[in-house]
């Protein structure tokens, strides 16, 4: 099985300390590495990389760090990075034909989790989302930018980041088939709505967007500074699964 990684966007919010987001040092490693460590312990061994903003930097590195092939790395280009998220995952669409996992490349996450997903099998649905529902005092998420998902018996409901009504927060580790892309492209042409979740709301609609508790599990989106010490401090525990 393949995984597919977006990162394309800018991260205003972490621009002052990198030109390029996914090469932000995180205990002295690059954070695009954490992410494809996490796919390599996780047994997958193909992975797409969707680049945009600043690419050429983000490209020469992963390059030069997995050319030895223990991961074969197929890089392809958003042009349109400026756009939200859902258009980066429609550019790989040609390179997917069957399920595969959705990641991004700033969540550093539990390889057990995508295990989960495995495990879990996507059924009668288009997509499964790996959830978090300790959504009270939750030490690693940003209230202000974290997306909200409403779940019921094992389905998504609903799914943004304004939502007032919901029990669980999105981990952005996903297990997709590919009508996600025509998801994608129909909320796009549709709505004018070019984000992930849009296709996503689209399947969930439909019934054919479910959902996976992960425990307690760790991950993180590392949006902001904040983020980046929490991140460091728990990574510098000393956790079996890196």
């Amino acid at each position: 099985m393949k995984a597919l990684i977006i990162a394309a966007g800018q991260g205003k919010r972490l621009s002052g300390l990198i030109s390029s987001k996914p090469l932000l040092p995180l205990c002295r490693r690059p954070l695009i590495d954490w992410v494809l460590n996490g796919v390599r312990k996780a047994g997958i061994r193909e992975v797409v990389v969707v680049t945009g903003y600043n690419r050429t930097g983000l490209e020469e590195h992963l390059r030069a760090k997995y050319s030895s092939g223990e991961i074969k790395l197929t890089l392809v280009y958003n042009e349109e990075w400026q756009k939200e998220n859902g258009l980066s995952v429609c550019k790989a669409r040609p390179l997917l034909e069957e399920a595969f996992f959705l990641l991004m490349s700033d969540h550093i996450f539990d390889p057990a989790i995508l295990e989960l997903l495995r495990q879990s099998g996507l059924g009668k649905n288009e997509l499964v989302l790996a959830v978090d529902s300790r959504i009270q005092n939750h030490p690693c998420v940003d209230l202000d930018d974290v997306t909200r998902v409403r779940v019921e018996d094992g389905k998504i409901k609903d799914i943004g980041k304004g939502l007032v009504n919901y029990n669980a927060f999105d981990t952005g580790l996903f297990l997709c088939r590919p009508a996600l892309f025509q998801a994608l492209e129909e909320s796009q042409s549709r709505v004018g709505d070019f984000s992930l979740s849009g296709g996503v709301r689209l399947l969930a609609s439909r019934g054919q967007a479910g959902a996976v508790e992960i425990g307690d599990r760790f991950w993180i989106d590392i949006d902001d500074r904040k983020a980046v010490e929490r991140a460091e401090n728990y990574l510098k525990t000393g956790v079996s699964w890196y």
